[in-house]
């Protein structure tokens, strides 16, 4: 028995140690452990001897954990080689699309249009390998025809939406459909030329859409039945948003904000009440960036000659009031985002990178780069992906351009570059239509 006991307690130390750097777990284990055992571990686990399991992705939706491309990454490269970062692996096979990836718990989720049907593509993050596919809805033609949407991974649950506005949840172990819902046929959903280009939001007990209907501007759903939680309309909401919705809190009120042609439009999360509306940065065309949100402000932008603006949101007894604090013509964000690091704003003013100060709009400084593009944050660094398929490093600080490296990808497809980069796990991830490209950013290749 006290043998079993002193191997307990051995074992939990271990644990213990696993969170420890190399150095703090030598020292740690002198104190543990008796003299022979901790060569047995130092062998086991020396550097050199064996290769450290490197953390898992996780990016368990569009736009990254928390919605706003940023990435918890670090100890990645600071400077890339002239020809980039390594290519760690390539998958193909993934059909039409301009989804970008989930990845979460060493499995990779993405959607791609395949033999008339749009499929749930799984691979494995390690290799790249196909693990399973599975059709979720038909495969709509529209302009650019391809799948847009990135699933969400909640525990075992997978949530996806279709070009064609198939709305479905999904068992991640039985692949087997647990609820569906078809935002046209359910909710008089209106879709225009490019189909529904949004990502679900998952939040607490909601599945959130917007079908884009003057009767269901927004919908909430029940995560786990698909069942109608409630749905808000607007007599000038007349199609679909093109953007995906974010969650925010303005002190202790939660809500939804999502672009639309109408305006811009704040939505209580617990009863689905419109709480206030904002048109500064609207087109009549396409808005597609995802609004950024800090302490208060909003900043939100789109292209077609517009630009952005930043509105002062504040809770008030009947609910939310905005307030428009400026106007600026200097980020005209299409389609690749934009993301706010330490006070400033980093994205594409058409094709021209761009730096902003959040909470005036000055511009700090702007640089062609590789063009117009996506873009995603980690490390210090901004990651942009440009639309032609070249790929820039560069330094997140508003004092000038500082490139640190650029690269373009091989098996270029001959469409537009649009699905955004990710950069979780030490990898960046690039879809471009049939292909996934993974790059290793800790500057190794583990083929």
């Amino acid at each position: 028995m006290a043998l079993l006991q002193t191997l307990g307690h051995m074992i939990g130390q271990s644990c213990l140690l696993a969170s420890l750097s190399w150095d703090e777990q030598v020292m740690s284990a002198v104190r543990i452990f008796p003299p022979g055992l901790i060569m047995i571990l130092c062998l086991g686990g020396r550097p050199g001897f064996a290769e450290p399991p490197q953390p898992s992705g996780h990016w368990p939706q569009f736009r990254g954990p928390t919605r706003d491309l940023i990435s918890t990454d670090t100890g990645l490269l600071a400077n890339w080689p002239e020809s980039g970062p390594p290519l760690r692996w390539k998958a193909g096979s993934l059909g039409e699309g301009y989804s970008s990836v989930s990845v979460v718990d060493g499995r990779i989720y993405t959607q791609g249009h395949i033999a008339g049907q749009e499929k749930l593509l799984v691979l494995d993050e390690e290799t790249g390998q196909l693990i399973w596919s599975v059709p979720i809805g038909p495969a709509v033609q529209v302009g650019y025809s391809g799948s847009r949407c990135t699933p969400t991974v909640v525990g075992e649950r997978l949530y996806m939406e279709t070009t064609g506005g198939d709305v479905v949840c999904l068992d991640a172990n039985t692949q087997q459909v647990i609820w569906r819902r078809h935002l046209i046929e359910d909710f008089d959903g209106r879709m225009r030329n490019w189909g529904f280009g949004e990502s679900l939001l998952i939040d607490g007990d909601r599945v959130v859409c917007t079908p884009g209907s003057p009767t269901s501007a927004m919908v909430a759903l029940g995560r786990g039945d698909g069942r109608v939680l409630w749905k808000v309309g607007s007599p000038d909401v007349l199609h679909a948003s093109y953007a995906t919705p974010i969650v925010i809190e303005t002190g202790s009120v939660r809500q939804y904000v999502q672009y639309f042609r109408s305006g811009l439009m704040g939505v209580a999360a617990e009863s689905g009440r419109i709480l206030w509306r904002e048109q500064a940065s609207v087109n009549q065309y396409a808005n597609i960036s995802s609004p950024v949100y800090r302490e208060g402000f909003l900043f939100s932008a789109s292209a077609y000659r517009t630009g952005g603006a930043l509105f002062k949101l504040v809770q008030q007894a009947e609910g939310v009031a905005s307030e428009l604090v400026y106007e600026t013509k200097h980020m005209k964000s299409h389609h690749g985002g934009f993301v706010l690091v330490d006070g400033h704003i980093y994205g594409t003013d058409e094709a021209i990178l761009t730096c902003l100060e959040f909470q005036t709009g000055q511009r700090k400084w702007r640089d062609r780069s590789v063009g117009k593009g996506a873009v995603v944050y980690a490390d210090g660094h901004i990651y942009l992906r440009s639309e032609e398929g070249e790929v820039a490093l560069v330094r997140a600080t508003p004092e000038g351009y500082q490139e640190a490296g650029r690269f373009s990808q091989p098996d270029r497809s001959d469409r537009p570059a649009w699905p955004y980069p990710v950069v979780t796990g030490g990898q960046l991830y690039l879809r471009d239509q049939d292909n996934l490209l993974c790059y290793d950013l800790r500057g190794k290749t583990r083929n």
